[in-house]
């Protein structure tokens, strides 16, 4: 018998490449989930899946969650619901983030974003790191984890960020990658799993990794 057809809510907020990420996850989907781009209360509460996309600043981003009134609707959602953070949507998950300032995060996991330093250096080759930290890089898995199947260690993936998290429980972390030295690349626990880098623009693997996140049952 055939399961019925899952909501996926991919979170409107008035920024971010929403677009891009909800034809990634039609794409993998195949009919069998309905992807709905949406920045309502009642759609985050009525959605059997959640995804977070974002670029730009974490400011704006917190803002506009502020102006439309769904923080309290979009935390409980992030704790009962498979949820999936896409680059700000990692940052988000925070209490704070160095970033225009100083900005409030939702408080999900207990850490701070922090930007790189300038000075990075490749530790191989002495070459000098450009921020932002921009274009393929590979992640390493620190454990198992079902939206890892299919996706071999160390695989490369599409970043595009200035700012990275430091949890304060390393237990959260999911996989790492290097930038002149090692940051939290994925947050992981319970129905949450977030990244910093972009799946809907990292080729098989970023389509993998939807794929997975489409079938998980946490």
């Amino acid at each position: 018998m055939a399961r019925p057809q899952e909501t996926v809510v991919v979170l409107d907020y008035g920024m971010s490449n929403l677009r891009s990420v909800a034809k990634a996850l039609e794409h993998v989907s195949r009919g069998r989930h309905r992807v709905v781009v949406s920045g309502t209360a009642a759609d985050l509460e009525r959605a059997d899946r959640l995804v977070f996309p974002g670029q730009g600043a974490i400011g704006e981003c917190m803002s506009h969650l502020g102006a439309m009134g769904i923080i309290d609707a979009l935390r409980e959602v992030v704790h009962t619901k498979p949820f999936l953070g896409i680059c700000l949507g990692l940052q988000a998950l925070m209490d704070w983030s160095a970033e225009g300032n100083g900005t409030a995060g939702l408080g999900v996991c207990s850490g701070r974003v922090l930007r790189f330093t300038h000075g990075l250096t490749d530790p191989k080759t002495g070459e000098r790191l450009k921020i932002p930290h921009m274009g393929w890089n590979a992640v390493s898995p620190t454990r198992p984890h079902p939206l890892w199947a299919g996706i071999a260690p160390g695989e490369r993936f599409y970043f595009v960020h200035s700012y990275y998290v430091a949890p304060e429980d390393q237990g959260w972390v999911a996989g790492t990658t290097d930038y002149g030295s090692s940051f939290a690349a994925v947050l992981a626990r319970d129905g949450i799993f977030a990244v910093q880098f972009h799946p809907e623009k990292s080729q098989r693997a970023g389509l993998q990794l939807l794929e997975n996140f489409l079938e998980w049952a946490p």
